[in-house]
């Protein structure tokens, strides 16, 4: 996961207007404590020093060792949202993630596929998965029920896209492919790393009101 440190007076962020990376002038700004994923979320009221145009970011707080806490990433929360990747997503994930969103905003979108495959393979490595072919890795993610069959025959598409990204051939992948890929990857993450913790903290809370 990319730390961001800067000015106090100013947040990076790519301005939609612009369609460019600007150094945003704070106008306000708002923290709220376990807002978002039960950590710390910051809301920033900017104004794009080249447009004029207002624009609102969100950071996350990370623990990113003992007693030391920095913000995550700035995501442009309005106009045109940028997706907010999970902070229940591991780092090794989310570091892939991020970088696949930011080869599908630069129209790299065989560069995009390559990343969205390094995702699922970190999914494999934080999952303690022993294969390291990443196709026997979601096979070994299925058979120990961490994904369904759908999820696993999404992950062999990201995996079959993957290799077309990676290897020199004449076949690229389209900007709606990437769009696809980037959609089932985040959905992957959001399923195993959101969805399960969620059912799980629903369960435990269900058990505590029959005791």
């Amino acid at each position: 996961m990319t730390i961001y440190k800067m000015k106090e007076s100013q947040v990076i962020i790519e301005c939609s207007y612009c369609k460019a990376k600007v150094a945003g002038t704070i106008l306000g700004k708002h923290e709220s404590k376990g807002s978002i994923d039960d950590l710390p979320f910051k809301v920033v009221l900017l104004e794009c020093p080249v447009c004029k145009n207002a624009l609102v970011s969100g950071q996350t707080l990370y623990e990113v060792a003992t007693d030391k806490s920095e913000w995550g990433k700035p995501t442009r929360l309005w106009p045109s949202p940028e997706k907010h990747i999970s902070g229940n997503i591991p780092v090794l994930v989310r570091n892939s993630l991020e970088e696949a969103e930011k080869c599908y905003s630069c129209g790299a979108y065989d560069a995009c596929a390559v990343m969205c495959g390094r995702a699922l393979e970190s999914i494999c490595s934080v999952q303690g998965i022993k294969n390291k072919i990443l196709a026997g890795g979601l096979k070994e993610l299925l058979d120990k029920q961490v994904i369904d069959k759908r999820i696993y025959e999404w992950g062999q598409e990201l995996r079959t896209h993957r290799n077309i990204g990676a290897h020199a051939t004449d076949e690229h992948i389209s900007k709606e492919d990437a769009k696809d890929l980037l959609d089932f990857v985040n959905a992957i993450c959001d399923y195993i790393f959101v969805l399960t913790n969620k059912f799980k903290k629903f369960m435990e809370r269900k058990e505590k009101l029959k005791k």
